[in-house]
């Protein structure tokens, strides 16, 4: 029986794809390296590290990732401000898990830093959820199942109890490995990619009734 849910950020609560590309974009040019959008797609949802450093090893630069990192968050700050909104249903979904008295966790592979600037523009916080995960707490990022086994014990709960929502196959990966039940949004791949998933919607707005049922 469905006691909880695990929520992914990014492609799930908002769209912030777009910024977080042209940022690292815009840091890689300030490092005299010139990449493009679609050199960041195999790392969508695994993490800035390996978001980062997967097209650095590309275009074999060396970078330094903590601050190659920090420099890009201060870009995507300056950049999302006042241009996030959250996807369509996302408050609407939160409210019915509430109702049903579901226990919320936030579980994304991105640093704390870009997690607070995305639930600030969206009108969100960390008091919305019952606890919150971030990429800097796991060792092991998606696919790996770790961050959804974490933040299902974070809530009192055991994976097998959790629906997860998600938006990349590396993220429903994860989550069937750690055990969960999986909802797919279709917010960055079609529904082709998602289809290990045990529910696939186009966003949370038209979302499955029997996701929230089991």
């Amino acid at each position: 029986m469905i006691k909880g849910v695990l929520f992914d950020m990014d492609g799930v609560l908002v769209d912030s794809e777009e910024f977080i590309c042209k940022a690292a974009i815009m840091m890689f040019f300030e490092m005299g390296t010139v990449v493009k959008p679609e050199d960041f797609i195999p790392f969508v949802g695994m993490g800035e590290n390996r978001y980062l450093g997967g097209v650095a090893g590309k275009y074999r630069v060396s970078i330094n990732i903590d601050t190659a990192k920090a420099r890009t968050y201060e870009i995507y700050e300056e950049i999302v401000r006042g241009r996030l909104e959250p996807l369509p249903g996302v408050h609407e979904f939160i409210a019915s898990c509430r109702r049903k008295e579901l226990r919320l966790a936030l579980a994304t592979s991105a640093d704390r830093v870009k997690m607070l600037v995305n639930l600030r523009e969206i009108g969100l916080t960390t008091g919305s959820f019952h606890a919150t995960v971030n990429g800097l707490e796991v060792d092991r990022k998606k696919p790996f199942p770790d961050i959804y086994i974490k933040a299902a014990k974070d809530i009192g709960l055991k994976p097998p109890e959790c629906l997860v929502v998600e938006d990349a196959l590396s993220g429903v990966r994860a989550a069937k490995a750690a055990g969960c039940r999986c909802l797919a949004l279709t917010t960055s791949f079609g529904a082709e990619v998602l289809k290990e998933a045990d529910w696939i919607s186009k966003n949370l707005s038209d979302a499955p009734e029997d996701a929230l049922t089991w």
